[in-house]
């Protein structure tokens, strides 16, 4: 890795980590822990140009991204690589072609096991493939953007969350170029989306409950009814759409509590990637938000922490008795969207 300068890191003496072209956050090597890079320490990356040839393809009203990481070769030191997140990603393709009709040439997936250098999933190729995801989009588009790997928080340092910190994205290269932060996540998939467009997100990641940055929150209150809260910037920042919807399915996660890894379990998939994919195969078509969430929790309480379940793998092949593996210490699910509607007579459609 190129020295462009660096950052010094407190709990390795006085050590620094190189500072990268364009990035806001970096990732230490040892401990894992994010810090955010000074605004003045901060290195400019010109502005990304035209897609690449490899991300220049197919482009229906149907189109999404599926992201699955495993981290193998080190990113998780000391603990091992994820087992679930590429099987995650072959049950959410296998979902958005045989429920919901999206064309297998709409869908970019990046996962860490491949050969295609422009399909792993790198900082560089999610960032593109995110463009890709949203470029041109108009009205009557339905987007989908699944995340299954690694989150991380780092300290706010702009005024723009209400509990003080950035959430981030831990692409396979999150060492070398650092953490996808919130804020970048929400400028290039969310404050695109024009009139008629819609895009869910499914996170299965700790620390991803807010991922996308967007300002209304929804999850159940005690009382057991799902209920929402403003979650809009103190600094009064804009975090909405550009007249589109955005809507999140994540969950809440300390990054501590319930945390798994199944070394051995080929046929792995994450806690909240499969209650998701099951609840909707479960529920009729037209199920409202609250329903949709409402069995996702049940799932996610009944069969989400170690259990075995039965999900479709890729088309055409059912991969029976998967192993659910709470890599992502997701206790209980919750919804983000960049406006409040009502949750219990709104039907969920892609």
């Amino acid at each position: 890795m190129s020295n462009f300068g660096g950052r010094p890191h407190g709990g390795h003496g006085t050590a620094t980590i190189p500072v990268i072209p364009g990035e806001r956050a970096i990732q230490c090597a040892h401990c894992n822990c994010v810090t955010r890079i000074r605004r003045a320490d901060r290195i400019p990356l010109p502005v990304m140009g035209p897609l690449t040839a490899p991300f220049q393809r197919a482009r229906g009203k149907k189109r999404a991204v599926l992201v699955g990481i495993t981290y193998a070769g080190g990113m998780r030191r000391g603990c091992g690589e994820l087992r679930g997140p590429i099987n995650d990603v072959k049950c959410m393709r296998n979902l958005l072609c045989q429920r919901f009709g999206f064309p297998a040439e709409c869908i970019i997936m990046l996962t860490d096991d491949q050969r295609d250098p422009f399909r792993l999933p790198t900082k560089d190729n999610i960032r593109m493939a995110m463009q890709w995801l949203v470029q041109g989009c108009s009205y009557g588009d339905s987007l989908v953007f699944h995340f299954s790997g690694i989150g991380a928080q780092v300290a706010d340092d702009d005024g723009d969350e209400v509990d003080g910190y950035d959430e981030a994205l831990c692409p396979m290269d999150a060492f070398q170029r650092g953490p996808i932060l919130d804020d970048e996540i929400n400028e290039a998939i969310v404050r695109p989306l024009v009139h008629g467009v819609r895009l869910h997100a499914v996170v299965d990641a700790s620390y991803s409950a807010t991922v996308l940055d967007l300002p209304f929150l929804c999850r159940v209150a005690r009382n057991g009814y799902w209920q929402w809260e403003d979650q809009r910037p103190p600094s009064g920042a804009w975090k909405g759409t550009s007249g589109g919807q955005a809507v999140l399915f994540s969950g809440y996660s300390d990054g501590k509590s319930n945390f798994a890894v199944m070394p051995d379990a080929y046929g792995s998939v994450g806690a909240m990637t499969h209650s998701f994919v099951r609840a909707v195969e479960c529920e009729p078509r037209g199920v409202t938000y609250g329903r949709l969430l409402t069995s996702m929790r049940t799932i996610m309480k009944c069969g989400g922490g170690g259990g075995y379940d039965d999900l479709q793998g890729p088309i055409g092949a059912p991969m029976q008795h998967h192993q659910v593996a709470n890599f992502s210490g997701v206790q209980e699910p919750n919804l983000s969207s960049s406006e409040m509607f009502d949750i219990y007579r709104k039907p969920f459609v892609l």
